[in-house]
């Protein structure tokens, strides 16, 4: 076989997972033609065979030099070459390519060019279970499929640089499932809204949107969420007698509604301070501000009661405005101070606060949401978020105040991964239907270093649990570094694009699959669409272009040099309408 033209040189060392070739001068070329394709002998990243009988083993070459390694650097090897291949997989007789290696190869066996057949009998034909996410960077004609199955519910992560072509690598893998997959379903969280252009057809929910508005309901919350959200209790606080006080108002306003629920009757004993059952949050407000500023016609607090108060004005919970009492008179004269929830000054003050506060209307006020009294309950919700005909929905979080981001998408996260969890055996959800929960720029709010994040809690229960219930993750971010290592560490493939920083590339090397330093040492080098593409949902370890989408994401640059080209006037209205978005917090 040495005569083949695609005889690269023979084996001069083997390690556990490394083989050394000298390249045979007897070459004629450093870049053969073989049946019309030019190939460059060498080159990082590109795949050789080993034939040895029945058996063809493969690997990628991961260094050139022009001596052996571990060798004495003061001797010359004049006109040698030498290629460091990392084994990756085989091929036996007939059979289909398998990763790993059962049988290693020796000493003065040969080496070849992997031309683009052999890499056709690696890849293989599309079959039902796959995907088309782009094509060999060694092969416009050689498409490359990835595993479906193993792409969802093992986890994957698309991870790249600013301006590397992360979010067309996105629109790239999700326009696949969609077109390929009539019964998919996929949920796209989006913190900066870029991703309703690129998917025209899909099911969008934005905060402020009048027609197709995001409504996450603040009782979903279970409770320490909801106190910490409301007048910012922590965790610790659980000895405060404030903090179960509040724990039993809001238990005791969630059970009075078990038999009215539009969902269904539900048990009271079965009933929770943590169960996502509606009730009005401003009538809660107004009862703690009644009793709190109450005057009465009797001192004693047993004796202090609705019908001994002096209230001279009722106020209106739903608007928020308080009643009125008599002043209480001074010294030992009536009306008297109430005596009641007087711990709860500082709550009080801080959970109006939020109520006042418009930007969480989503939450306070979300529509046919509100309360038991509205038209809808969490049913309609599940229907209008995963049960639509739409196949995919993007919650559009680029409304929110970024204070509360983190517990948005862990409400959401929880909600969703809750009804598979309980669903899982329904017809039409659970594990009859999968689902696909995306998380683009994961690292804003799924970050290893906060002290407190319900999202990461929420997420990382579906990246260590999901699968069993239907549940898979799809990660976007451009600092994998910042990212909860337990969400790293249960990525089943990563889709990484040019990444230029030495500590997100230290992620990439130590949490990938397949310790293929070599491919993953070219992220720096990438260009702009390209991606290396390591784990279980990939064949072998490839290096793959992806296509250029359109219609785009909103998440590309400023047309800087054409906009400081033209000519600007002096426009105060401009201004004015920018403050007055900035005062309102809305587009």
């Amino acid at each position: 076989m040495e005569n083949d033209i695609t005889f690269l040189g023979k084996i001069i060392r083997v390690d556990s997972n490394i083989v050394e070739v000298e390249v045979s001068n007897e070459i004629p070329s450093a870049a053969p033609i073989i049946n019309g394709r030019l190939y460059k002998i060498g080159q990082i990243g590109t795949f050789v065979k080993i034939p040895m009988g029945n058996i063809v083993s493969f690997g990628i070459v991961s260094s050139v030099s022009n001596r052996p390694a571990n060798l004495d650097i003061e001797k010359i090897y004049t006109g040698s070459r030498f290629l460091s291949i990392q084994l990756v997989g085989e091929k036996i007789g007939d059979g289909n390519f398998e990763k790993g290696i059962g049988t290693y190869p020796t000493i003065n066996d040969e080496v070849h060019l992997v031309i683009e057949k052999d890499l056709y009998e690696i890849y293989g034909q599309k079959d039902e279970g796959s995907i088309n996410i782009g094509k060999h960077a060694s092969s416009d004609n050689l498409t490359v499929y990835v595993n479906l199955h193993n792409l969802v519910l093992r986890h994957s992560a698309i991870l790249g640089s600013t301006g590397s072509g992360k979010s067309n690598a996105t629109v790239t893998v999700l326009r696949r499932i969609l077109e390929d997959f009539s019964g998919s379903r996929i949920i796209l969280i989006d913190p900066h809204g870029e991703y309703a252009s690129a998917f025209p057809d899909a099911r969008k929910y934005k905060i402020g949107d009048k027609s197709m508005p995001l409504l996450v309901p603040f009782w979903l919350m279970n409770f320490e969420e909801l106190a910490f959200f409301l007048v910012g209790a922590k965790q610790n606080d659980d000895q405060r007698p404030e903090y179960r006080k509040l724990r039993e108002l809001i238990y005791e306003k969630k059970k009075a509604k078990a038999d009215i629920l539009k969902s269904g009757k539900v048990n009271s004993d079965y009933i929770t301070v943590d169960s996502p059952i509606p009730f009005n949050i401003r009538e809660l407000w107004y009862e703690i501000y009644w009793w709190m500023n109450a005057t009465f016609n009797d001192s004693a607090q047993d004796k202090q009661t609705s019908e001994t108060a002096c209230e001279e004005k009722k106020g209106n919970p739903n608007e928020l405005i308080p009643p009125e009492f008599k002043a209480h008179g001074a010294g030992a004269a009536p009306p008297f101070k109430s005596k009641h929830y007087q711990e709860f000054y500082l709550y009080e003050k801080k959970l109006f606060t939020r109520l006042k506060d418009s930007r969480y209307d989503f939450m306070f006020d979300p529509g046919d949401y509100k309360d038991t009294s509205s038209s809808k309950d969490l049913h309609d919700l599940l229907n209008e978020w995963i049960g639509n005909e739409e196949k995919m929905t993007i919650l559009d979080l680029s409304g929110i105040p970024f204070e509360i981001l983190d517990i948005t998408v862990g409400i959401i996260t929880r909600f969703i991964y809750d009804s598979m969890f309980w669903g899982r055996n329904e017809k039409h959800t659970g594990k009859n239907r999968p689902i696909l929960l995306v998380f683009e720029e994961a690292h804003a709010y799924l970050n290893k270093n906060a002290d407190t994040s319900y999202s990461r809690q929420a997420v990382e229960r579906i990246f260590k649990e999901g699968r069993k219930f239907g549940v898979g993750s799809l990660v976007i971010s451009q600092r994998p570094s910042e990212i909860s290592e337990t969400i790293l560490a249960q990525i089943g493939t990563f889709i990484a694009l040019r990444l230029t920083n030495s500590g997100d590339q230290s992620i990439i090397k130590s949490s990938a699959p397949d310790n293929l330093n070599s491919l993953i040492d070219l992220l720096p080098s990438l260009r702009v669409g390209e991606a290396v593409i390591i784990g279980e949902a990939i064949k072998i370890p490839s290096r793959v272009r992806m296509k250029l989408n359109n219609p785009r994401p909103t998440s590309a640059d400023p047309e800087l040099v054409e906009n400081w080209k033209k000519e600007y006037i002096n426009d105060t209205e401009t201004y004015k309408s920018v403050v007055k978005k900035l005062r309102e917090k809305k587009m």
